[in-house]
């Protein structure tokens, strides 16, 4: 990764068949793609993200076949609400990911970002009853707010996503039992730094419990009251994050 001082705006790939919105959708994308391999956040050629258009009902997401180190604004995958491709022509997409994310996006049109993952610290907390518990601050930020969805097989039919849509309600956060998790953001920078700390969290729980020393549990009222602080009367999540991300690592 090559890392430069100084702010510089991100550079927008022009093209003859995308409009400013797309083009910097595209690359607000890639960078996404490209920071969470950084991450670790990767599971080969499987798992993703997707991003709407800005004032459309098209979203991006990976091609599938490749890595998420190889995603560019070019091979991000156009595709609309019915899962037809729309661009590049006779691109492959993830089934999987067309029927999690096209479900989320239909359903929740405020929702512009949808990440989901299969880290070994999503997993493994995903494979515990308890979930995540109100151990750490970071944890505290989702008490009561994550939804839970329980493993059907590979998310590949349709029959599955109203189940989905019921168990996510509301929410921007879904642990995805014995498979992973989801955060779905209002913004790219909202979804992306959902995930970081969900992340944190669950990878603290699972040190804290593998000391197998007694656990200082917060108490339900603390950890509401740290929910709530973390909340958007504060400020959106990601607004200020993804900034600093975009100046910092623009190159990646």
């Amino acid at each position: 990764m090559s890392k430069t001082s100084g702010k510089r705006d991100m550079q927008i790939v022009a093209s003859k068949s995308w409009s400013s919105v797309e083009g910097q959708a595209r690359e607000e994308l890639a960078f996404c793609y490209r920071l969470a391999a950084k991450l670790g956040w990767t599971d080969l050629i499987y798992t993703h993200i997707s991003l709407q258009i800005p004032g459309t009902e098209y979203f991006l997401i990976n091609q599938f076949g490749l890595l998420f180190e190889e995603i560019t604004p070019e091979n991000l995958v156009k595709i609309d609400l019915a899962g037809n491709v729309i661009a590049p022509v006779n691109a492959r997409i993830n089934l999987a990911g067309y029927m999690i994310h096209g479900a989320i996006h239909g359903a929740r049109p405020e929702i512009t970002c949808v990440i989901h993952t299969h880290s070994e610290a999503g997993m493994a907390l995903s494979a515990l009853e308890c979930g995540l518990l109100p151990l750490t601050q970071h944890a505290c930020r989702f008490y009561n707010r994550i939804a839970f969805h329980e493993y059907e097989g590979i998310v590949l039919s349709e029959d599955e996503r109203p189940r989905l849509l019921e168990d996510l309600g509301n929410k921007r956060v879904m642990i995805l039992k014995n498979h992973g998790f989801l955060t779905a953001g209002r913004t790219i920078g909202e979804a992306f730094t959902l995930m970081f700390f969900l992340e944190k969290a669950a990878a603290a729980q699972l040190v804290a419990q593998s000391t197998y020393q007694p656990l200082k549990i917060l108490s339900a009222e603390v950890a509401e009251h740290t929910a709530q602080q973390f909340g958007d009367d504060f400020r959106p999540a990601g607004q200020l994050e993804w900034e600093a991300l975009k100046r910092n690592y623009h190159n990646i």
